[in-house]
Order: structure tokens, then C-alpha cells, then sequence
């Protein structure tokens, strides 16, 4: 199980970023930061940018953010990026800025979704953005991606359009849309983009960026993996694939003739090769009788069954069979229910996603091809299948290149610094902090980390991340002494893959962890103690913390790694995700039982008793999650009364475009499973009293949901949950309460003379920052302060944490 295996090291069958010649440009050099305007150009000698990035966050030169791995990637390849940040959408003017480019324009959404960034679970707009400075809201458009294409094309319309980011990536085929509530269109067709890079691109970007540096039209570019654009069914480049229709669910059975109302029953099974033997048993006994003498003897001239004759068998020719081959997954296409068919018909969304998830893995992953639109209009969406993970070495050239990690400084305030009214909460977040690995193998439905990042880990070397770690010591300004997480997507898959490239390239589970660790994986989580071990041991680190999210179901196959991590790199408290308690989410979440939690929580327990520390585990659950039930809910609610939790603020389930749980949805189908008419359909969570409801049993200590939990209960004919002792879930007695909502976060409480509130004010939220033990502070916000590093702010109290 635990195979001495490097699987960061495993060969790939691609070309090396480094191998490419580098574009003429390259003897500009290195720009302290990718130019923001014309006078920066002219600093830099530049006439003209060869590409300029399009993206709707503030440009932030850590890599942290994704524009600034794009442009820092591509300028190592030679080409003078410049990076247009949060531009004015409203005319196409700000695009002009610094002229045309030479190559491409480059757009994205931003580190985020721009819908998800905008909205709330609820569909609430929000007040704030944190990839801004000053967290103010509304510096992006809805949909960023399509209108940031489109005022690209009208300011320059001859210049090809590359579409990449989470926004494009997760919208690559028709998918559900929460916000409008129906299925939208592919996003290459809607943005008419050139081209679309889906996933880490890296890879594809610098292959697409020098072919076009060569004059290669990009409509002639049409076999780099990882990318999705528009083909004409007529287009002779798709001439030439195996294509195997995948547009139906149902296949028709046998098809029964009709029956002739005319015919007896007799007749009826004659017709059919076969007797009606309680018709024919008069004739039969006739016929016997008229066979027999009056002795009661046989006539000799009767005839008998022949034992020597036998039923002819039909079987497979073993010659014929042996030359029956599987057209090559290099050039075989599925073809996915159109998007018409998708729209209209929800079966046929969940088995279109279905079969997307199952064309995820590089190793077997087939191209993909959705036709849309119809007559004259139809064109199909292709996909191409994944891109190639990066090798060891690649991570660290990507992570290696110049980035100042600091955001440009025209934020800067009157004082030049970035720490005032001017902050970027995400980077203040990340600024100490380093990403160690890509990828996640979890495969949880709820998340799209999968379907952007992909399930093979992509790890740095141990050389890098301590290289890194110096640097924030020696270069980054603010910095105390504090690395604020060292992790990725999940804190310790680090360097965790399958056994053997052989299995690795064969396997189309869309998790390695579920339902239970497969046997192939390798749990060894010796090369990351190893790193937080040579980590805290440099000069001038004073303390490491894992801020990054903790598979707990991974970190207990190596109790070593939980002591490690328990005893050195949590601050007071850890947060984890069980999600739920019950079965029947948790199977659609694709996550463990709440039984490796208790495991987790025993050895959590034990290290910080013998490390002498009081520490405490912060579960944090998801609400109205697809599959949940309101006995789940009310169990859950019982089950953090009894462990004594209570939840400060509670994550809704976000169907975010792509992910698995939201097609089970918009459809009631269980993509997990072959989806037909008749397949297992999932209870869904629709309509804001239900998903009140839902989240008021995470709240159960609210007095405010007290009389909604009070209804539901006795709805449920649970009324012996309602009381006054210390196992019922909430009292008989109803206080005073003003309606609104507390929470930690002072933007997500509703102040007491809002609509509703009533009777007496709650207290300030923001009265302590000090975490009690029992109240569960969420993943997103809700957290006392963190330690990142930055000047402790005077009257402040300093709490470290880890996620």
C-alpha cells in the first residue's frame, strides 16, 4: 500500500516547459512588475505587448494568484506581457490601454468564479470582494469572463481571444446555472472566444503562445490538450476520429409484435413456434389415443424424440473475436447529449456530467464533442482531453520565476503601503504563506477543485519550498517570523499518488478515497514531515502553521504525521470538515464516515495532552446539501448538542457550475451511478423554507430558530427533542429575541432594526476574538484574527490558527 514511490517523479509524456526556444522579446529581461500601463511600458523600453492579460482581480504578483503565474510563465518564454486589472466594463475603452497586442489577448474571471464571488448561497448580492483593494464590492461584472471577451473583441477584433481561469474551465460544456436557474450554454460559444484553456494551463498556454508567435492561425489549433473552441461539423480537421455516440440513456429492448385480436390463443402460440398446452390437451389425448392399440401398446409406426438430434447453438467465431479492436482513445470522440437535449431534458444533464467526470484522468481521458444549436447554426463544442500534469521539476520552474509577492504598486496608499485602506484581504490572507502541491484525489461532489486542478498531485520539490520559505524571511516586508500555511488544495497530499504509472494511467474512480483509501494509493506522509521539520528548524521561523484543509481520513494511516502536525503547527485549534454525520449525504458528498473523525479526534487529543497544549478540533458541517433528508439535519443537530458544538455560522450548500452535487441538483439523478430513466433519483433541498430550515438545525442554539425547529420537530413527530433538560435539542420557552442573525463576521449579521427584529439588540459580534471552546468558527469567515506574520495591531490579542 505504501510503495517506496516518488509518484511527483514519474515521467510524463509531454513536452518540457523549458525546452521551448525563447521568443526575441526575451532580451527585455525581467520586469520588477508585468506593466499596468503605457508609462510602465516605456520604462521597460517596451513599444507594444506581444499578449496582455485580462482578469477581474487586482493584480497581485504572488504565486498565490493565477495572472500572475500566466504572465510571469509566459515572460520566461520571452514574450513582453502586460496585465489590464479589474478594467471599467462598461465601454472598451480601458481595454485600449496599452494598445494592441501582438499575439493574444489572455482573459480570465480571476482566482474565483465571478458569480460565486458576487453572490451568496442565497443568491444575496455581496458587499465586499476580497481579491480588491479596500474588499469593496462590484469591481466586476456578472459573468466577467463573456463580457471581458467581448469588449476585448471590440477594441481590437482581429487579435485571437484565449479564455482560461475557474470560470471558463468549469463552464467548458453546457452546464446548470444556479443564479438564472437553467442551463446555459458552453462558454467557448457564448464568450466566442478562440480558444478556451481549461484546468492548470500552463503547459497548454506556452505550446498555444509560441505556435501562434509562428504565424499559426488559431483556428489551426486544434490539438493541444487541455483546450475546448468551436468546429463546424463540416470542418475536415475533424475528419478522421472514432466517434461513439453517448447522446441517450435508455437503449430500447425487445420489441413485442402486436397481437392479432383475431387469432385464439392457440393460434396466437403456434404463430409463435409453441403450444397453448391447456387448449391443446384435448387434441393431445385424442392424438395419444389414436397412437395406442386397444392392448394399450405403442404403434410401432409412432414417432419419437431423436435423442441425437440437438438445438444448433450459435457462438462467437474465437478467430473473428480476437481481431474485434477498441478504436485508439488518442483519436475516439464521445459525443454528449447536445445542448438543446441537456436544457430539456435533465437525465440527460446528469449522464452528460457523468461522462465528463469519467473523462477526467490524462491517462485515459477521450476527447469530448457537444453539438450546439441546430440546422445552419449547429457548430460543436470540442474538448480535448486533459492537460498533462507538471513534473517535480516543472513546479518548481513555474514557482521559482520573479514574483515581487506583493501587489502592484499603483494600490499602494499615500504611504506606499498596502496594509490601510488599500489592503487585498486575499493577499493579505496568502502573504506569508506557501503552496506546496496541486491537485486532489478526493473527489468530493460538492467541490470543483477536481475538475480544475485534476486528481493527480502535482508536487514541488523539498529544495523549493525551503527556498521559498528563505525568501519570505529575507524579502517580504511585514514578515515576524510566521508562515501562515504551507499546503495547496489539501494540506497533506503532499507527494500521496498511485503506486505505479501503469495503474495511475488505467484508473477512472473519481476518487482515491472513496468509499474507503484504495489500495493502490501510497499514504507515506514521510517527505512532508520531513519538510515542516526542516522548515521550523531555519533561522528566523518561529513558528509553521497549517492553514491549508486536513484530510483527516489520509492524516490517521500515519499517526507519526498527526503528532508532527498536532504537537508543532496548530495553533489552539484545528479545523476539519466531516461535512455531516449521516450516511445518506455523506454518500453523495463521496465522503468518510463520521467514524475516521472520532479516530482522528482521539489521536488529536492525545498528542496535545502529551505536548501539555489545550487545543481544540473545529468539524464545520455543509447544510442543505443534495441527499440530506430533515431527519439527517435533526440528527446532526443532536449530534453537535451532545458533543457540545455550536455553530457559528453555517456554509449552504453552492451549486457551483460543473460539480457532481449540482447535477444531482438540477436533475434528482445520481451521476455517481449509470443514470438512466429509472436510476436512483436524490432528495433535493429546494425553496428558501426548507434551506432555512436546514440551516436553523446547524443553529440549533439560536434562540431565533427556535419557533422553526419547534414546528419542524413536531411535524416530524419528534416532539421529545422539545424540553427544558439537558437532552432535549431546544426549550419549551421562547425569550426575546431581535430576529436577526449574529454572526462573527459583523458583514453577515443583521442588525437588530432590520426587517423582523424585534425586543432586545444581541451583542456586539465583534466583542471578543477570543475562541471558546464549544463554538465552532466556519471555514470561510468567522475566525479571530490570523497570525500571518504582518505588525500586531496595538490592543489586539493574536491568535494563531490552522484550517
Amino acid at each position: 500500500m505504501n510503495a517506496p514511490v516518488d509518484v511527483s517523479f514519474f515521467a510524463r509524456a509531454a513536452k518540457p516547459l523549458t525546452s521551448y526556444r525563447p521568443y526575441w522579446a526575451k532580451r527585455f529581461g525581467t520586469a520588477p512588475f508585468l506593466p499596468m500601463s503605457r508609462a510602465e511600458m516605456e520604462k521597460l523600453g517596451w513599444d507594444s505587448c506581444d499578449i496582455i492579460l485580462v482578469t477581474g482581480d487586482a493584480y497581485v504578483d504572488h504565486p498565490s494568484f493565477g495572472m500572475a503565474v500566466i504572465g510571469r510563465t509566459l515572460e520566461a518564454q520571452g514574450f513582453r506581457v502586460g496585465i489590464i486589472a479589474q478594467p471599467d466594463w462598461q465601454s472598451a475603452e480601458p481595454f485600449k490601454a496599452l494598445g494592441k497586442p501582438n499575439l493574444f489577448w489572455g482573459v480570465t474571471a480571476g482566482n474565483m468564479d465571478s458569480m460565486i464571488n458576487r453572490y451568496t448561497a442565497d443568491r444575496k448580492i455581496r458587499s465586499d470582494d476580497a481579491y480588491t483593494p479596500g474588499d469593496v464590492g462590484g469591481k466586476r461584472p456578472d459573468r466577467a469572463a463573456i463580457v471581458y471577451s467581448q469588449r476585448c473583441r471590440e477594441a481590437f477584433k482581429d487579435v485571437p481571444i484565449i479564455l482560461g481561469g475557474i470560470e471558463g474551465s468549469l463552464r467548458r460544456i453546457a452546464h446548470y446555472d444556479y443564479w438564472s436557474d437553467k442551463v446555459r450554454r458552453s462558454i467557448v460559444v457564448d464568450a466566442k472566444c478562440d480558444l478556451l484553456l481549461y484546468g492548470n494551463a500552463e503547459r497548454a498556454l506556452v505550446e498555444v503562445a509560441h505556435r501562434i508567435a509562428a504565424r499559426e492561425p488559431v483556428e489551426k489549433i486544434t490539438d493541444v490538450r487541455g483546450t475546448a473552441f468551436v468546429r463546424r461539423s463540416d470542418d475536415e480537421s475533424g475528419k478522421g476520429w472514432f466517434e461513439i455516440d453517448s447522446t441517450s440513456v435508455d437503449e430500447p429492448g425487445r420489441v413485442e409484435a402486436h397481437i392479432n385480436p383475431y387469432m385464439t390463443t392457440s393460434e396466437q402460440a403456434v404463430a409463435q413456434g409453441s403450444t397453448c398446452s391447456k387448449d391443446d390437451a384435448p387434441d393431445s389425448v385424442a392424438a395419444s389415443a389414436d397412437g395406442s392399440s386397444a392392448g394399450g401398446q405403442k404403434d410401432p409406426q409412432s414417432t419419437e424424440p431423436n435423442p441425437a438430434i440437438q438445438p444448433m447453438l450459435f457462438v462467437a467465431n474465437p478467430a473473428l473475436k480476437a481481431r474485434l479492436k477498441v478504436p485508439p482513445r488518442d483519436t475516439s470522440v464521445i459525443r454528449l447529449p447536445s445542448y438543446e437535449q441537456v436544457k430539456s431534458d435533465p437525465v440527460l444533464y446528469a449522464h452528460a456530467n457523468r461522462v465528463l467526470h469519467l473523462e477526467t484522468n490524462p491517462g485515459n481521458a477521450r476527447a469530448l464533442v457537444q453539438a450546439h444549436g441546430e440546422g445552419v447554426t449547429a457548430r460543436d463544442v470540442w474538448i480535448n482531453p486533459p492537460p498533462i500534469p507538471l513534473t517535480t521539476a516543472e513546479m518548481d520552474y513555474v514557482f521559482d520565476l520573479h514574483y515581487a509577492r506583493s501587489p502592484h504598486p499603483s494600490y499602494a496608499d499615500e504611504n506606499g503601503s498596502h496594509d490601510g485602506a488599500t489592503k487585498i484581504p486575499a493577499w493579505e490572507m496568502i502573504r506569508f504563506s506557501i503552496n506546496i502541491m496541486r491537485g486532489c484525489f478526493g473527489g468530493c461532489t460538492f467541490c470543483s477543485i477536481t475538475e480544475h486542478e485534476g486528481r493527480i498531485i502535482q508536487s514541488r520539490s523539498e529544495d523549493s519550498i525551503i527556498q521559498e520559505i528563505e525568501d519570505i524571511r529575507d524579502k517580504v516586508k511585514g514578515f515576524t517570523g510566521t508562515i501562515s500555511d504551507l499546503g495547496g488544495p489539501t494540506a497533506n497530499m503532499y507527494r500521496l499518488g498511485c503506486r505505479s504509472p501503469q495503474i495511475e494511467a488505467a484508473c477512472r474512480k473519481p476518487s482515491c478515497v472513496y468509499p474507503g483509501i484504495c489500495q493502490n494509493l501510497t499514504t507515506d506522509h514521510g517527505p512532508l514531515i520531513k519538510i515542516y521539520r526542516r522548515g521550523r528548524a531555519l533561522k528566523g521561523i518561529k513558528k509553521i502553521l497549517i492553514g491549508s484543509g486536513l484530510r483527516y481520513d489520509l492524516a490517521i494511516k500515519s499517526p507519526e504525521y498527526v503528532k508532527e502536525l498536532v504537537q508543532h503547527h496548530v495553533g489552539g485549534y484545528l479545523k476539519i470538515a466531516p461535512e455531516h454525520t449521516e450516511s445518506g449525504p455523506l454518500t453523495k458528498m463521496m465522503k468518510p464516515g463520521i467514524g475516521n473523525y472520532d479516530k482522528f479526534k482521539q489521536l488529536f487529543e492525545k498528542f496535545s495532552e502529551e505536548a501539555g497544549k489545550k487545543q481544540f478540533l473545529i468539524p464545520y458541517f455543509i447544510a442543505a446539501h443534495p441527499g440530506t433528508s430533515d431527519e439527517d439535519m435533526m440528527n446532526l443537530a443532536v449530534w453537535l448538542k451532545k458533543n457540545g458544538f455550536r455553530a457559528d455560522q453555517v456554509q449552504t450548500f453552492y451549486p457551483s457550475p460543473m460539480a457532481t452535487a449540482t447535477a444531482m441538483y438540477h436533475s434528482n439523478k445520481n451521476p455517481l451511478r449509470k443514470v438512466t430513466r429509472d436510476s436512483e433519483t436524490v432528495d433535493i433541498v429546494r425553496g428558501e423554507k426548507r434551506r432555512r430550515l436546514h440551516k436553523a438545525f446547524l443553529r440549533y442554539h439560536d434562540p431565533n430558530n427556535w419557533p422553526l425547529l419547534r414546528d419542524a420537530l413536531k411535524a416530524m413527530g419528534r416532539a421529545d427533542l422539545i424540553g427544558n433538560g439537558k437532552h432535549h435539542l431546544i426549550p419549551t420557552y421562547q425569550p426575546l429575541t431581535c430576529g436577526g442573525y449574529e454572526s462573527a463576521r459583523r458583514k453577515n449579521s443583521t442588525p437588530p432594526g432590520a426587517k423582523g427584529a424585534k425586543g432586545v439588540a444581541p451583542e456586539s459580534p465583534a466583542k471578543s476574538s477570543t475562541p471558546q471552546k464549544g463554538r465552532i468558527l466556519t471555514q470561510h469567515t468567522g475566525l479571530p484574527p490570523r497570525v500571518t506574520g504582518a505588525g500586531k495591531p496595538s490592543g489586539a490579542k493574536t491568535f494563531k490558527k490552522a484550517r
